[in-house]
């Protein structure tokens, strides 16, 4: 997992920074087509950066878009899950519950007494989070370092929701 040599390191955000992501990147609605369009966007980002990532998109326990672009692994689709996996149980970004973590001076593998084989707080995966009703599912990407990964999606869903 190696930086893409189009794109610098974006900056490591603060807590706050990741909570006001959080709360900016809001859908009225999540469908179907959102997610195709949402997941079509992300390849064409990646495919611009030459990223060798994979993405995923689910809502309510259902895969709504998958894709692998050349240079990911089997690996990403592992790291996809336990990604999405802290999406779901914290409801925030994987991001910013490894960052959490980091802040109180410990780890997420250290701290959290949860299986480093099911779970990783690793950046990612951003939760769906649709007005009125929460997050409702999660965009991942895997195969860039995490911050380069969490960058991807929240520019992705920047763009999408015109924000």
């Amino acid at each position: 997992m190696t930086t893409t040599p189009h794109l610098p390191t974006p900056h490591t955000p603060t807590l706050d920074e990741l909570a006001e992501q959080e709360l900016r990147l809001v859908f009225r609605q999540f469908t179907y087509d959102d997610a195709w369009e949402l997941g079509s966007l992300l390849v064409g980002m990646a495919r611009e950066r030459a990223a060798p990532v994979a993405i995923d998109i689910h809502r309510s326990g259902q895969q709504l878009f998958h894709a692998a672009l050349p240079g990911s692994v089997p690996d990403n689709d592992a790291w996809i899950a336990r990604k999405r996996r802290v999406v779901e149980r914290y409801g925030v970004a994987s991001y910013r519950v490894g960052a959490r973590f980091r802040a109180k001076g410990t780890t997420f593998e250290e701290s959290s007494r949860l299986d480093p084989d099911t779970y990783a707080a690793h950046g990612g995966s951003f939760p769906v989070t649709v007005e009125g009703v929460g997050v409702v599912g999660s965009v991942t990407v895997s195969g860039l370092p995490q911050i380069e990964d969490h960058a991807l999606v929240v520019a992705a869903l920047e763009r999408f929701l015109g924000k």
